[in-house]
């Protein structure tokens, strides 16, 4: 699996959001300043994310970006899936028939796809501010 700059960026934009809940909206200008995107960049990242329902917009001079729910409530991998075309760390077999392809989907491919996917689906964004602040987060490990 690899993760793409669009699924980075908006976990990253996600947790700019988090980090502000309950508090006023956070405009698109704000996020793109503290992450150093572009504006427009953002705004395709903030329509799948808002099509995803994990995020709520506003418009006017108050207006911004909220999470529908608690940080606590959304996890990266419901970040990533709204924002990534497919999670899988292989593609499609073109000959699955053959045994040793059914095999190494069984005994590899299988496990490693369900193990990604439940670390995932178990770091929320509540986690990840808590482990950014706490400065355990490793980058480049």
């Amino acid at each position: 699996m690899k993760i793409s700059t669009r699924g980075r960026y908006g976990l990253r934009a996600m947790l700019d959001l988090a980090g502000h809940s309950g508090t006023e909206p956070l405009s698109l200008a704000e996020i793109a300043r503290m992450e150093h995107l572009s504006y427009g960049y953002l705004e395709g990242l903030f329509a799948a994310l808002k099509k995803a329902g994990l995020v709520t917009g506003s418009a006017g001079v108050r207006g911004g970006y909220r999470l529908t729910r608690p940080p606590e409530q959304i996890t990266a991998r419901m970040v990533l899936e709204a924002l990534e075309k497919d999670l899988s760390i292989t593609e499609e077999e073109p000959c699955p028939e053959r045994p040793v392809s059914t095999f190494l989907d069984r005994e590899v491919w299988g496990p490693v796809n369900a193990a990604v996917l439940r670390i995932l689906e178990t770091a929320t964004l509540q986690d990840l501010i808590k482990s950014e602040k706490s400065g355990s987060c490793h980058h480049g490990q």
